[in-house]
Parts: structure tokens; sequence; C-alpha cells
């Protein structure tokens, strides 16, 4: 079954350095609805500082792993 999540992503940049910030808004059963979902949090605080191109749909599985490769964790420094 593919589900829809809807995720907000722009580029922060703070005393560190600039980073993607990531936030998942929800997760949907069509892409018509996370479409539609994009319309409560757009005028919102933050959000509408951003352009509407931050938020993202990506198309996924239920009951399937999604990240099954190791990772890497970075610690920023100044």
């Amino acid at each position: 079954m593919d589900i829809f999540l809807l995720w907000h992503i722009h580029d922060l940049t703070d005393d560190n350095r600039t980073h993607e910030e990531e936030k998942l808004i929800g997760v949907f059963s069509s892409e018509t609805k996370a479409n539609e979902a994009i319309e409560q949090p757009k005028e919102r605080e933050g959000f509408k500082d951003y352009p509407l191109s931050c938020f993202e749909i990506h198309k996924s599985k239920i009951d399937r792993l999604g990240w099954v490769d190791g990772f890497a964790t970075i610690h920023w420094t100044n």
C-alpha cells in the first residue's frame, strides 16, 4: 500500500553552518490528500516565511523499511 509523507524542508543557517531543516508534517493515504493538507500550515508562523516549494511529498510503502543502509553522525563545530 502506498502512503504519502508531507515534509517541509528548507536550508537553515546558524552559528555552525548551513544545513537542511526537515519537519514531517503528516502521512496521507493519497497524494491528493497530502497536497490538500499543505493549505493548513502554509500561512502559519514560520511556514509562511518560505516558498511553497519547501513542501515536499514523498511516496513510500507501508510495512517496508525506508532506510536500510548505515548512517554517519555529523558533529557541528564553530
